[in-house]
């Protein structure tokens, strides 16, 4: 294979195909498609793409769901060399116009289902560039298909060249774009092969969005070797056992709220999915609970909780679970990779062996966002290195690998007292009932209040609060607790904190107005 190709996941698509030409690639929507057919497809959209007009595209965007075609647009942006931007159809549309001009999308590819979305950005912002959909999709193509123009292998690229950008929340408001490197994701899966071993018998599960980075580790850590991948429609958890069996799953990967509405549902019975030989959870906090829990389901999987920052390249730690308690009840992130080097830095910015900062340096770290007015304060130079400043704060473990505390911003002052949100949390999922618990902070006054919201069964106040002071000074025992039968989930379903932080501002506003009449 041309190693300027065998660098890229368009490389490791090939893999695959090498490996497995006849065998579904991936089955989404009742349809299966085999490597052979989405090669095919996303040869011919690629070369479709390329041949129009005078100069091939600076930057092409993917506006694509999870239906079968979405897999084709994605592959195909991939197989045209040239950097790619996964968009969701679902976002709004100025958000997606933000993202396209920031990463100088010039050209679309868009799955059968975005056509509402292409048309409200058309209609919302004035969005005018050309856009070709799959094989079979829609007839509104301002880029004509053709079959004659199908490239005869995907084009190659340099280690240095971006492979994708994606983009994270701001501060200001404005989505920061991500580089990702073929360097980057070369290193990154190469380390995953030679840690799992995955093989053409393996089928996993596709539950991550296209544009959240560890829907990357489905698509090619399956696709690298040659097996299936499988995407979970919405009714499928209502029995996720029986899908899982169905379907023959070998490999399941998720956020950690997952598994609350799995329990919720019934599934996690004791072994109801003993095809599963390997769980991995990342994109927030998994608590030791929902690890056992989905142990006592999964009971022939390796459990590991993998950790890592957009900026770092998917994951970049991992912690295999086997069965052990660790600090404010939380699985542990485990051991950075050993080709990285890691710094804390204290809340003085001081160098620290114990507690920290996390700050991480090496080969799977972003060049750098797409405004470099973004990388203030996000990267520092010491020692030689470039250090990614994560905003996460660890403290290390006995066994060498960390323990995650919280975000840096997640402590709080209340009544002049420190406040890490993190323990909050823990003390409340101890109480009798409940199941789980988050903790947001909400101005009030001249101080800061915390707003507890839970699941598990409705605890009377008094029985809270009584508990909860038995580990947390009174000063920061929360006196606002509001049970809910599922906390809600933002687009990469993680616990949108940021909704339950706005309720507890709104419901504390009424109550003062309330006590004010």
């Amino acid at each position: 294979m041309d190693p300027t190709v065998d660098i890229t996941l368009s490389g490791r698509f090939l893999r695959g195909l090498a490996t497995s030409p006849d065998r579904p690639a991936v089955r989404a929507g009742g349809t299966t498609l085999t490597y052979r057919e989405l090669h095919e497809r996303a040869l011919v959209l690629a070369g479709s793409l390329l041949a129009d007009g005078a100069s091939p595209p600076t930057a092409i965007g993917v506006l694509a769901g999870k239906d079968p075609s979405a897999y084709v647009a994605l592959l195909a942006g991939l197989y045209t060399g040239i950097t790619t931007v996964p968009l969701h159809p679902s976002f709004p549309a100025l958000r997606t116009r933000q993202m396209i001009d920031a990463a100088g999308v010039d050209a679309l590819i868009a799955d059968d289902d975005s056509l509402p979305a292409l048309t409200g950005l058309r209609a919302d912002t004035g969005l005018d560039l050309p856009v070709l959909f799959p094989p079979g999709g829609q007839p509104m193509t301002a880029v004509s298909l053709d079959p004659d123009s199908a490239l005869k292998a995907p084009m190659p690229a340099r280690a240095t060249d971006i492979a994708y950008i994606l983009f994270t929340s701001g501060s200001t408001g404005r989505p920061k774009g991500v580089p990702v490197t073929h360097a980057n994701t070369h290193h990154y899966f190469s380390l995953l092969d030679e840690r799992y071993g995955f093989g053409p018998e393996d089928v996993f599960s596709q539950n991550f969005d296209l544009n959240f980075d560890c829907g990357m580790f489905d698509l090619f850590c399956a696709w690298g070797a040659g097996a299936t991948l499988v995407v979970p429609p919405p009714e499928a958890y209502r029995d996720m056992p029986e899908f899982i069996a169905a379907q023959g799953l070998t490999v399941w990967f998720s956020t950690p709220s997952a598994i609350a509405l799995i329990r919720r549902m019934g599934g996690l019975r004791p072994g109801a999915m003993p095809s599963l030989r390997r769980s991995f959870f990342a994109g927030e906090a998994l608590s030791c609970q929902d690890a056992e829990d989905w142990g006592n389901a999964a009971p022939y999987a390796i459990l590991e909780n993998l950790y890592g920052p957009t900026e770092l390249t998917i994951t970049i730690s991992a912690h295999r679970w086997t069965g052990e308690r660790a600090l404010n009840d939380m699985v542990p992130i485990g051991a950075v990779h050993h080709t990285h080097e890691v710094l804390l830095l204290d809340a003085e910015g001081e160098e620290s062996d114990t507690e920290g900062e996390l700050c991480i340096a090496g080969p799977q770290l972003t060049p750098g966002y797409l405004d470099p007015a973004d990388d203030t304060g996000r990267f520092l130079e010491r020692y030689g290195h470039r250090y990614y400043l994560t905003g996460d704060r660890v403290r290390r473990a006995a066994d060498g690998g960390w323990l995650y505390l919280g975000r840096k911003d997640a402590q709080v002052q209340v009544h002049g007292v420190r406040v890490e949100l993190a323990e909050v949390d823990a003390a409340v999922r101890g109480c009798a009932g409940v199941r789980d618990a988050v903790t947001v902070a909400v101005p009030a006054g001249r101080t800061m209040e915390l707003v507890v919201f839970y699941t598990g069964e409705a605890v009377p106040l008094i029985q809270l609060t009584g508990e909860v002071r038995r580990s947390l000074p009174t000063a920061i025992v929360p006196k606002r607790y509001v049970h809910l039968d599922a906390f809600p989930l933002n687009s990469n379903r993680k616990t949108d904190r940021r909704k339950l932080a706005l309720q507890a501002a709104q419901e504390g506003s009424d109550e003062r107005q309330h006590g004010a009449q």
